[in-house]
């Protein structure tokens, strides 16, 4: 009994929403509908130039691009005779050393339930579960030990084809060299887990977690030094790590400038729902974009035709939000590039392998060596 109440009581300093109703008994999520196919020409998306099918857009040109249908590794994704290669080097963080995420799950077996009060917000059974993460850390060989360095950080790491495109990348001097530091998240997804909790919070808080927790250790750990300088450093991911790179972004420009997204959610899927910000990763295209005066950053965004799509309410559209998200970057004059992919699902690997190179080369246009 004691046991219980200790454990109310954490989940009720940690966040008030953490503290809900008991959980249901553990159900089996019902199979997700196949999301349609989207047309990139549907009336209300942004005019976009159709591209030869296996043609990536140019690194140089900011705008609206369509690709496909076909999708081929571009020669960088593959490992290159002769090419230096990097050194990669993992490393482990436990929650009990985290000052700002000690760790929750949700219930096990269980998922949010649309609030019947209002479907745009879910109810959602989490408790605190301590979890051990990767950090993968990516060393050019290029790179002078000690030298000060411009870097990207990703979520969902480890990402084995940052570092092959990176070599190839810096041998051509189509890039700077550069760290990369892919770090994986404290488990779970969506509403109510750590990862949720992590990339869907639309705050500076997981930035700010990076910055205090993760740089210091790399930094010790492999004899490097990285800058200071917003414009040499970049964030990427996918789905919710796509937002995250932007999140952490827009909350901190003084720290990041560049950001690169696949899929990114751009959603109403944050938990627990933030009075300020009520619709989540939505307010960036609904509110916080139209609103703001434009920041200094570089953003390059990827969609596909059969991205997800769920029918709860009408923010969960995921084609359409990285849609919003061109139009409003473009109103704002943002240096930004929207690829849409023909024949392609949610954070598509055949894509990432046919554009990646292309759209690392575009963050970094402007970067002086």
């Amino acid at each position: 009994m004691i046991r219980l109440l200790s454990i109310v009581l954490l989940i009720n300093c940690f966040h008030p929403a953490m503290a809900q109703v008991p959980a249901p008994t553990a159900t089996k999520r019902p199979p997700r509908p196949a999301p349609p196919t989207r047309d990139p020409n549907t009336p209300g998306y942004v005019s976009a130039k159709e591209l030869p099918d296996g043609v990536n857009a140019p690194v140089n040109v900011d705008g609206n691009f369509i690709l496909g249908p076909t999708h081929n590794p571009a020669p960088e994704m593959i490992v290159q005779e002769g090419v230096p290669q990097g050194a990669v080097h993992t490393f482990t963080m436990e929650s009990a050393d985290s000052k700002f995420y000690p760790g929750i799950a949700r219930e096990p077996g269980t998922f949010g339930r649309p609030d019947p009060a209002d479907p745009t917000k879910l109810i959602v059974n989490s408790h605190p579960v301590p979890y051990t993460r990767r950090v993968t850390v990516y060393v050019p060989k290029q790179y002078v030990p000690g030298t000060v360095a411009p870097f990207i950080v990703g979520a969902d790491g480890p990402d084995r084809a940052l570092f092959t495109a990176l070599d190839n990348l810096i041998a051509q001097r189509r890039v700077p060299v550069m760290i990369a530091i892919s770090i994986s998240n404290g488990g779970g997804d969506a509403q109510g887990s750590q990862r949720g909790l992590e990339y869907d919070t639309m705050s500076g808080r997981y930035a700010e977690f990076v910055e205090a927790e993760v740089l210091p250790l790399v930094e010790k750990q492999y004899n490097v030094k990285l800058t200071k300088d917003p414009e040499g450093r970049a964030t990427m991911g996918g789905s919710s790590g796509g937002s995250c790179a932007m999140i952490m972004a827009w909350y901190h420009p003084e720290l990041y400038h560049r950001v690169l997204t696949y899929s990114g959610t751009f959603v109403n899927q944050q938990w627990p729902v933030d009075p300020k910000v009520p619709h989540g990763a939505w307010e960036f295209h609904e509110r916080l974009i139209p609103n703001s005066p434009a920041k200094p950053l570089r953003i390059w965004m990827e969609v596909s035709d059969r991205d997800n799509l769920i029918t709860r309410d009408d923010m969960h559209d995921w084609v359409l939000a990285n849609e919003n998200m061109a139009k409003v970057l473009a109103a704002k004059e943002y240096h930004y590039q929207f690829v849409f992919a023909r024949n392609a699902g949610h954070t598509d690997r055949a894509v990432k392998q046919q554009t990646l190179p292309s759209a690392l080369e575009y963050i970094w246009q402007g970067y002086r060596r």
